[in-house]
């Protein structure tokens, strides 16, 4: 995608859905899907485009339009990032890690999943506990976003991961990511919702998600045929509610994490 900080995007919020095989003119960058709102990225400002398309679909409303850079839509500076063992680092920039780190290359794209959440930092540290103990072979992320846990997944030894998002921007982001890291041969990426998938046989389950999403994962008949989860996204109050569903179950909580005041994640194994 090639986007550099100081790249102007040109964003439109509109209400509803567009269809997949919607024709975009030269500049279109992607289309974030949010419940029922699409969010339109392009190179630069595409006003007529936006208004025939609204003209010709009843179903959708223009709710806004912003223009801002790269930088101030990812909300931070986009540079390399050192995240515990990791050494994450845009493909634009060159960044040598030293002999004991990891180097990840990410493209972060239009999606949120650079590295700087407080709940990254938790989640990796949880699966280097997980993977150091041993026989962690497969591994799924759920809610992979850029792709950053899945791809340090493998770095971590991890033979066989699923990356899944019901995003389609983020899967393909994904995608992008997993080349840049030549990790095509241990990676796939899927398309689809963390509920439906988190049935798929791994050593270890790593979901950076919403509560209502946790909640069903960890309340289904699949939760249980994992070795280890690594549960994270979850604000106090929601954090309380998911270990008291734990307890009913045949897990044990080996860690919690309480970063940035606000967000938890938890580290456990089923017996």
């Amino acid at each position: 995608m090639n986007l550099l900080p100081d790249t102007m995007l040109s964003i439109y919020c509109l209400k509803g859905l567009i269809s997949d095989r919607q024709t975009f003119p030269q500049g279109f960058l992607g289309n974030w899907q949010e419940d029922d709102h699409s969010f339109l990225f392009f190179r630069e400002p595409q006003p007529d485009f936006v208004a025939d398309l609204v003209h010709e679909d009843a179903a959708l409303t223009l709710v806004d339009y912003y223009c801002m850079s790269y930088r101030q839509w990812q909300g931070t500076t986009v540079e390399p990032l050192r995240i515990g063992r990791f050494l994450v680092t845009p493909p634009w920039l060159k960044a040598v890690a030293g002999p004991d780190e990891y180097r990840l290359v990410l493209d972060p794209g239009l999606v949120f999943g650079n590295g700087t959440h407080p709940t990254t930092c938790a989640c990796l540290a949880a699966m280097e506990i997980a993977c150091r103990a041993g026989s962690v072979h497969r591994l799924i992320d759920l809610g992979t976003g850029s792709g950053l846990l899945a791809l340090a997944g493998v770095k971590l030894g991890c033979r066989q991961v699923v990356a899944v998002d019901v995003n389609l921007l983020a899967a393909r982001t994904t995608h992008r990511n997993v080349i840049l890291n030549d990790a095509q041969d241990r990676v796939i990426v899927v398309n689809g919702r963390a509920e439906v998938w988190c049935g798929v046989a791994a050593d270890l389950l790593v979901a950076n998600i919403g509560y209502p999403v946790l909640r069903d994962i960890i309340t289904g008949d699949e939760f249980l045929e994992q070795k280890w989860f690594v549960l994270s996204g979850l604000q106090t109050r929601e954090a309380e509610q998911i270990r008291a569903l734990l307890e009913k179950l045949p897990v044990v909580v080996l860690r919690h994490w309480h970063t940035g005041r606000l967000w938890h994640t938890l580290l456990g194994c089923v017996r």
